[in-house]
């Protein structure tokens, strides 16, 4: 993380002859999928920053809450919201998050954030994350209005079209830092289908664009399992899989 934070500040150098002058905004978060509403309620969100100081800064807060953050003005920069639910012990990172990229997101004086960038900002972090002091291919000076044309191009992968979360963005992030960005790294990570003996119902993911399994008594109850950790949770609890191994925990 000291790699992400020494490069967040040398940009900062390298971007301006003169002061920063931070501007604030205030944070506009997204509505819930329905399924996450009627199963869980309302979330908390962390969101992560970066700081006119070149920080990368987090913070928790309440739904319905109001929230303003100052951020640097010179490059883009992304913010990050992660939807949790503490008292059912679904941490940050479990589901995907919302985000927004400055200035490309910006509405006068509000950044509303949408579930559309939020692939975009763990991408720009990956980039961040991975790059060990190449000053040349820093996440700020990527051609992110070009990456987001992609995805409205009949030629991008319809699945990832449909659910860029199937993309292994940390993969994709080394490569790009290492041989220079390459759309045909833009597809679904590998899944092995896992037949697991779990309840009748429907099966809900963590990405905000994935439809729900819905599993009977005449279906297979089958999962594409990932590298990782694989979460599917239904109205009885969760499921958790990673590899052969997996738990079910129900509600309490």
């Amino acid at each position: 993380m000291q790699v992400v934070h020494c490069l967040l500040t040398a940009l900062l150098l390298i971007t301006s002859c003169s002061e920063i002058n931070p501007s604030r905004y205030t944070l506009e978060f997204p509505e819930l999928p329905v399924s996450w509403t009627q199963l869980f309620g309302s979330p908390v969100w962390r969101v992560e920053w970066v700081d006119p100081g070149g920080q990368k800064q987090k913070i928790d807060i309440l739904s319905g809450s109001n929230m303003e953050i100052d951020i640097p003005v010179t490059w883009p920069n992304p913010v990050t919201a992660w939807p949790y639910w503490p008292h059912l012990n679904l941490l940050p990172g479990f589901f995907k998050p919302a985000g927004a990229l400055f200035p490309f997101d910006v509405n006068g004086n509000c950044l509303p954030l949408t579930w559309k960038a939020g692939p975009d900002t763990v991408f720009y972090w990956e980039l961040a994350l991975a790059n060990e002091g190449n000053l040349s291919r820093i996440p700020a000076n990527f051609d992110w209005p070009r990456f987001r044309e992609l995805f409205k191009e009949e030629t991008m992968n319809k699945a990832v079209r449909e659910d860029p979360w199937l993309v292994n963005w940390s993969f994709v992030a080394e490569r790009t830092i290492a041989n220079g960005f390459d759309r045909r790294r833009l597809v679904p990570e590998s899944a092995e289908l896992r037949e697991i003996p779990v309840s009748d119902g429907y099966w809900h993911g963590t990405s905000p664009f994935v439809k729900p399994i819905f599993i009977t008594n005449d279906t297979r109850k089958v999962f594409p399992i990932r590298e990782g950790i694989n979460i599917w949770v239904s109205s009885e609890g969760i499921l958790r899989v990673n590899g052969d191994v997996w738990i079910f925990i129900e509600w309490q």
